[in-house]
């Protein structure tokens, strides 16, 4: 497909690994919702580590999350959600309950930004490490839900991981 737009033909970068086809880049409406689906997922698994009570900002972003990968609420509600998610965390002094919402205020701002997707994953295993519960086994755990996107998704965002050092930031 032609970009129609080539003063918006965006370049592949390090720094951003998904780029929308309507930018220029090839990354389709129905993946970025999967990517936005996978990290949904990564950070709700973390959510029985919170042992008190769950602020109702984190489970109304997870459910703006849910609908916005139906196409059933927009970008702008999305990026009010991860927010709110992102307020919790900071308002938070419990380092888990800040690592969950953390994940989840990246979740859901996959919306806006696809990268945002590793934000959800990568917050999710660095709640699970201060739980001092076994990370091996959460990473695991993400990996098969991985691998239930299209290969090219998968592969950029094992690559990005990678790139970005993200176990070494754990």
């Amino acid at each position: 497909m032609q970009n129609k737009h080539p003063k918006n033909t965006a370049k592949q970068s390090k720094r951003y690994a998904f780029v929308a086809v309507h930018r220029g880049g090839s990354l389709t409406k129905e993946n970025h919702r999967k990517l936005m689906k996978w990290a949904r997922v990564c950070a709700e698994h973390v959510l029985p580590l919170i042992d008190k009570e769950i602020d109702q900002r984190l489970l109304y972003a997870l459910e703006i999350a849910k609908e916005w990968e139906k196409d059933l609420v927009p970008t702008g509600v999305a990026i009010k959600a991860s927010l709110g998610a992102h307020a919790v965390a900071r308002q938070s002094e419990d380092p888990i309950y800040k690592a969950v919402a953390r994940s989840i205020g990246q979740a859901v701002a996959t919306a806006h930004m696809a990268d945002h997707s590793l934000g959800g994953a990568f917050y999710a295993i660095k709640a699970v490490k201060l739980a001092n519960k076994n990370i091996e086994r959460e990473r695991d755990w993400q990996n098969k839900k991985l691998d239930e996107l299209p290969d090219e998704l998968r592969e950029i965002i094992q690559a990005m991981w990678k790139m970005k050092e993200l176990d070494r930031r754990l």
